[in-house]
């Protein structure tokens, strides 16, 4: 699913995709509509035929109203963080930091649940740190010039190490988080069907991104800076507010996938948790359509990407696959899907 805005191309099509600068001319009215329909479809397909078939292979077990539920609560963590992923790899950047910050945050929070009569600080502390942590990532990109990659390849290692320093290298517990039923509770919906409060969450953090981003000015110029930064620059955009915005809703988003995994778990260790979540992140805002280059995306395509991932690993886990399989068919579906998606796109003015 790829969508741009239409201040970053000079030609657009009423659905803000960019008219293609090549192999478009010539194209029947059909053929254009079929390829906006693909375009809009983007790789919902993918996963509702993902869903199908583990359906079928697991003797009907993957559509049933708790593994609903699991997957959906499987996919919550992952999909908060991949929403500040959007945000980054729409102005062409990357954020290789957000698993070592979840981290840290959980750490934060748990130490501030322990303080007695002041548990519920854990909250605005984990989503504090992982703010302050986005910020600094933003500043090093925004006001020094460094490379995304490099500054947030530093601050994956540094913040690990900072998250295993916080809890003295071993993990805190509290038994009575009180913030626990974030992690393990839910909203009844019918006769045993619930409604995890972390797909609550994660919801409605892709509605608030994507008002962000498709109903704001904001969301205009974070495009256009993906888009083109130079041309952003002389159209009066202050690029180092816009990267220092998406890096610090990053990290915020990162806090508060410390906060999910916290109340999840009742514990935080610096060392274990979060390790390698930048890579499914990443994973999910690609197989959602976002460019890696920057100005092309869609919040709700990230929520998709997010989702076959969710999909792919419960499956997986229900036809009895063991871990090694695991890892491999989940990396060649992932290649497979994104590859599927570039000949989707073929034609478009970027891919």
């Amino acid at each position: 699913m790829a969508e741009t805005q239409p201040a970053t191309a000079p030609a657009a099509t009423p659905t803000g995709t960019p008219a293609p600068a090549s192999g478009g001319a010539g194209l029947s009215a059909r053929q254009v509509r079929l390829r906006g329909l693909l375009q809009a479809v983007g790789m919902l397909p993918v996963l509702i035929l993902l869903g199908i078939a583990f359906h079928y292979f697991s003797d009907g077990r993957f559509f049933t109203p708790q593994n609903i539920s699991i997957v959906a609560q499987q996919a919550s963590i992952n999909t908060v963080l991949a929403a500040g992923m959007t945000f980054v790899i729409l102005t062409g950047g990357i954020d290789l930091s957000v698993g070592s910050i979840l981290a840290a945050a959980a750490m934060a929070a748990l130490l501030a649940s322990l303080i007695p009569g002041w548990g519920l600080l854990g909250i605005p502390a984990a989503l504090l740190t992982g703010l302050l942590f986005g910020l600094l990532n933003g500043a090093l990109i925004a006001f020094v010039g460094l490379p995304p990659f490099i500054v947030t390849l530093g601050s994956l290692t540094a913040v690990r190490g900072l998250a295993r320093l916080m809890g003295g290298d071993t993990t805190v517990f509290n038994p009575d988080l009180p913030f626990a039923f974030i992690g393990n509770a839910g909203i009844p919906i019918a006769p045993g069907v619930t409604l995890p409060w972390l797909a609550v969450i994660a919801f409605l953090v892709i509605v608030v991104s994507w008002f962000v981003l498709r109903r704001t000015v904001l969301g205009l110029r974070i495009y256009a800076v993906g888009g083109n930064p130079a041309a952003a620059r002389l159209s009066g955009i202050k690029v180092w507010t816009v990267l220092l915005f998406v890096y610090a809703t990053s990290g915020l988003l990162a806090g508060l996938g410390g906060v999910m995994t916290a109340a999840r778990l009742f514990a935080a260790n610096g060392l274990q948790i979060g390790q390698a979540y930048e890579l499914d992140a990443i994973a999910a805002v690609i197989l959602g359509g976002t460019s890696f280059v920057g100005g092309i995306g869609s919040i709700w395509g990230t929520l998709i990407g997010a989702l076959i991932i969710a999909v792919l690993s419960n499956g997986l886990i229900l036809m009895g696959v063991s871990d090694i399989w695991q890892f491999i068919i989940k990396g060649l579906v992932i290649i497979g899907a994104v590859a599927l998606d570039r000949v989707r796109l073929q034609g478009s003015a970027r891919t």
